[in-house]
């Protein structure tokens, strides 16, 4: 049940949230990806045990399935993703890597909504890295007949898996592709682009907008989409305050946030047809330089994974925004929070 005022009838049947997880560049074999139950009443539970086979190297962005039974973690170290199917035991076998692996460190990872195709944008052409997906890693689709023109930082899926968006380092800094077992041709560019480095990208649950948080101001941008870039919106009335690392839409598409490189760490906004009135902060903000963020899936809560102890921290959410900090989780995180994902 909710437990935050009236909302919507949208959220009231929305699951309730089971696991957070969050990817970190902890201590090599341990600390790169560490997962916690999670519910609305009362924040972290219980971290589960780490699992039996490590990703290699240190992890960025973690995403799991909608349902849970997946969990992906994005590495600096080959193979560069990581993948394990996850219940309320924890985490089984690592699955097998790919057979053709990204070619450079995964900066974001993401599955489509069924778990059927996972998709890692990384560093070195061709910069996205996409698979079916089905118990493991099945054959690497092709890659895109254009690619993006610079390394891959973000990457998402629509909720319907018939589109795919990548935000990179160079101009235009972001790409978006049709996809049916494999990447469409690129969609035409935005008329006005994002003014830097795309590092993270969202899609709205109806496909109808695409947003983009990158480096330079206004440090976030957002996009009607419907087969392809449409008008931007106007800038939000008070933006972040500094080069944005990830964005994230509530899935009912009632509220927006950027998680961004200097304090407050996260800007929250109403989203309808544009960006409301920012949220006030958060009373008790991310302690550092916020990395991502992610609602559940029924928008009463919000996670950051930010730089500096805990490493990642909760708030409850509302159509008041930002509800009193969670207590932080009792096992905590060895290394800078760089992802979080919630079932």
């Amino acid at each position: 049940m909710p437990i935050l005022g009236i909302v919507s009838s949208s959220r009231r049947v929305a699951a309730e949230p089971k696991y957070l997880a969050v990817g970190s560049n902890g201590s090599y074999g341990s600390g790169q990806i560490r997962v916690y139950a999670f519910s609305n009443a009362s924040g972290f539970g219980t971290a589960f045990s780490n699992p039996g086979s490590a990703p290699a190297g240190v992890g960025y962005r973690v995403s799991f399935t909608s349902t849970g039974d997946q969990l992906a973690i994005s590495t600096n170290s080959s193979p560069y993703v990581a993948a394990y199917p996850f219940s309320g035991s924890g985490f089984g076998t690592k699955y097998g890597d790919p057979g053709t692996t990204p070619t450079g460190t995964g900066r974001d990872v993401a599955f489509n909504s069924n778990g059927t195709n996972i998709a890692i944008a990384h560093l070195t052409s061709p910069r996205i890295t996409a698979y079916p997906f089905s118990s493991g890693f099945g054959t690497k689709y092709s890659n895109p007949a254009t690619l993006p023109t610079g390394d891959g930082y973000g990457v998402a899926f629509s909720s319907d898996g018939s589109q795919i968006v990548v935000g990179h380092q160079t101009s235009p800094y972001v790409s978006a592709y049709p996809f049916s077992s494999g990447f469409g041709t690129k969609y035409s560019n935005p008329a006005t682009l994002p003014t830097g480095q795309g590092y993270g990208v969202a899609f709205s649950s109806d496909g109808a907008n695409v947003a983009v948080a990158h480096q330079t101001s206004p440090y976030v941008s957002v996009y009607a989409f419907s087969s392809g870039f449409g008008s931007k919106y106007s800038d939000p009335g008070t933006g972040p305050t500094s080069a944005g690392n990830g964005v994230t839409f509530s899935s009912d598409g009632t509220n927006i946030a950027i998680v961004h490189a200097t304090t407050p760490s996260i800007s929250a906004y109403p989203w309808s047809s544009g960006f409301g009135t920012k949220y006030s902060d958060p009373a008790t903000l991310p302690v550092g330089y916020g990395r991502s963020v992610a609602f559940t899936g029924n928008g009463l809560s919000i996670a950051v994974a930010h730089n500096n102890t805990p490493r990642v921290t909760a708030y409850p959410f509302s159509s008041s925004g930002f509800g009193t900090k969670y207590s932080n989780p009792a096992t905590g995180i060895s290394g800078t929070g760089k992802g979080v994902s919630f079932a």
